[in-house]
């Protein structure tokens, strides 16, 4: 069978790297290098080693995953030639490695066999420049396929792979979204390596005069102040939950379901109120107002054991997806009449589950 040993470059220099895989590097076998943008490989060089890198292929696509993609095919064609090769990969293959991913996927089916050696992770060297605990709790994201739902802003946050301006860009305005513009963030290049870097800066700056690479990272504190949290619907949920509990508002925890029906009737007219005058600072108010009717209700459910706000959730996720069989299921609908057939059809099906 053909063998591809796969290793990390470590997140530093060549002083770093484990004597292991240096002298692996150094052997007989072909090296590939997912790039060659890291500082051991510069260390490398200088010593002789010979190698190939991918670094080309990220100029013919538009996209990282077509680059890994077509990464891992080009690894597989050179294991099937040589019969034995080494790929290196900055930091650990394991830690943020499209590429190793798609070689694990696909190695069966290829019949090369995956060998992986180590390569110290560029988390330790980041937890020991930024001086941060994971187990207060972390996260780990990737900055090119960033989604603000992921971002638990109560923990310590690394996002990784900031490899330009237009990636730092974009995960400031993702961020811009859940935390103020002027929120400090750190940016962190080459931890633990010579040329390591820390710069603090506000988050609207995140953009703005500073370098990149494949070794930099922007960190996120923990959010200490509360109001921050406000956007956050778990903290609306835990808000509800302290008004009806022991020390909370009287008025909120004599009330039950019957007893809210009049406050629901009458936020509901306030809206539809907001909506015809088109008054949208009036209608987000409203809003929330008709969303608290909803909290209270799956409170109250929660503590009688029936249901909580997850199930109201849940039930009616199922129910979008389950009548969108058109958006959801390939079902094809070609005007709003067709849709509305579809949602009868399924609505009634319902009945039947």
């Amino acid at each position: 069978m053909k063998k591809m040993i796969v290793t990390g470059l470590g997140a530093g220099d060549i002083n770093q790297m484990p004597l292991g895989v240096y002298r692996l590097l150094k052997g007989p076998l072909p090296v590939f290098l997912r790039t060659r943008e890291h500082p051991a490989v510069r260390d490398l060089e200088r010593e002789g080693l010979r190698f190939s890198s991918f670094d080309g292929i990220y100029e013919k696509h538009p996209n990282f995953d077509d680059v890994y993609h077509e990464i891992a095919a080009t690894l597989f064609e050179h294991a099937e030639k040589h019969g034995e090769i080494v790929y290196a990969v900055p930091g650990h293959p394991f830690v943020g490695e499209k590429t190793v991913q798609l070689l694990l996927e696909k190695s069966g089916e290829r019949g090369v066999e995956l060998v992986f050696y180590g390569g110290g992770s560029f988390l330790d060297s980041l937890f020991q420049t930024l001086r941060i605990d994971p187990l207060e709790g972390f996260q780990l994201l990737d900055a090119t396929n960033l989604k603000r739902e992921d971002i638990q802003v109560t923990q310590h946050v690394v996002i990784a792979q900031v490899y330009d301006f237009y990636i730092a860009s974009e995960v400031k305005l993702t961020l811009m979204e859940i935390l103020p513009d002027d929120y400090d963030v750190y940016l962190v290049s080459e931890a633990g390596g010579s040329g390591e870097r820390l710069q603090k800066l506000k988050l609207y700056e995140l953009d703005r005069n500073f370098q990149t690479g494949n070794l930099t990272s922007v960190y996120v504190p923990p959010v200490k102040d509360e109001k921050i949290l406000y956007k956050q619907f778990d903290y609306l949920r835990r808000v509800v939950r302290t008004l009806r509990g022991p020390g909370g508002c009287p008025w909120d925890r004599k009330q039950t379901h019957e007893s809210l029906i009049p406050h629901l009737r009458e936020e509901t007219e306030e809206l539809i109120e907001a909506i015809r005058e088109k008054d949208e600072g009036h209608m987000v108010e409203e809003l929330g107002d008709v969303l608290l009717q909803v909290m209270h209700h799956s409170q109250i459910g929660e503590e009688q054991g029936y249901f909580t706000v997850d199930d109201v959730i849940e039930q009616l996720v199922k129910k979008l997806i389950f009548r969108h069989p058109h958006v959801f299921s390939g079902r094809e609908a070609k005007s709003v009449e067709d849709v509305k057939k579809i949602w009868q059809e399924m609505k009634e099906k319902e009945k039947d589950l």
